[in-house]
């Protein structure tokens, strides 16, 4: 994907709030040189940002008439408002090692026999991992195939299938779970008892 940004020259709080008003973004580019300020379209951005590849894939960034390569780091939404108020990118090259979150997709459920036979409902434990390659590796998702899940059984992610040069980073977990099936809970019946009919005659009064 590609954007553009413009240098910013102006910092500070006044200055990225009359940004913000006109309509601008303020950013920063770190790594591979010097720190580089700049300023963004605010709707082309939040736009951008609603879309997954632009969180999980190399950018290029059109900046001065140069087109370099940046990962989105980190971004600062309004606490109510639709607005983006900052972005950090990191400017990278193809054997940049990088440790970034991908997303998961995930295929094969419905006609798995966990769910077409025994009729569970299956559970995204993790629906992201963390992962570390170098930059031209940088898959934009990773693809789960969950066809052969069958109830009582996870799968985890040493069952995941990665893409070449890509390492999960587990935090000391040895093989987390990613999906687990869940089995369908039986509905009790309750079947309310029948009223006792009263047989005998109504006395009279005397």
């Amino acid at each position: 994907m590609k954007f553009v940004a413009f240098e910013r020259k102006l910092q500070g709080t006044g200055a990225s709030r009359r940004l913000r008003v006109a309509g601008k973004v303020p950013g920063i580019v770190f790594g591979a040189g010097e720190p580089v300020m700049i300023e963004l379209d605010h709707n082309a951005l939040f736009h951008a940002l609603k879309k997954e590849a632009f969180h999980s894939s190399l950018l290029d960034m059109e900046l001065a008439g140069a087109t370099t390569q940046v990962l989105l780091r980190d971004f600062q939404m309004h606490p109510y408002k639709p607005q983006v108020l900052h972005c950090d990118f990191q400017r990278v090259d193809a054997t940049t090692k990088i440790t970034k979150k991908v997303p998961l997709h995930f295929i094969g459920e419905e006609v798995s026999p966990a769910v077409k036979t025994d009729h569970c409902t299956v559970n995204h434990v993790v629906t992201e991992l963390l992962i570390t390659c170098l930059a031209k590796q940088l898959p934009e998702f990773i693809e789960v195939d969950l066809s052969g899940l069958t109830q009582g059984h996870s799968l985890h992610v040493n069952d995941i299938k990665l893409p070449e040069g890509i390492k999960v980073v587990t935090h000391g977990k040895p093989n987390p779970v990613i999906a687990t099936p869940v089995a369908p809970v039986a509905e009790e019946v309750i079947v309310a008892a029948a009223p006792v009919a009263d047989d005998g005659k109504k006395k009279k009064k005397k």
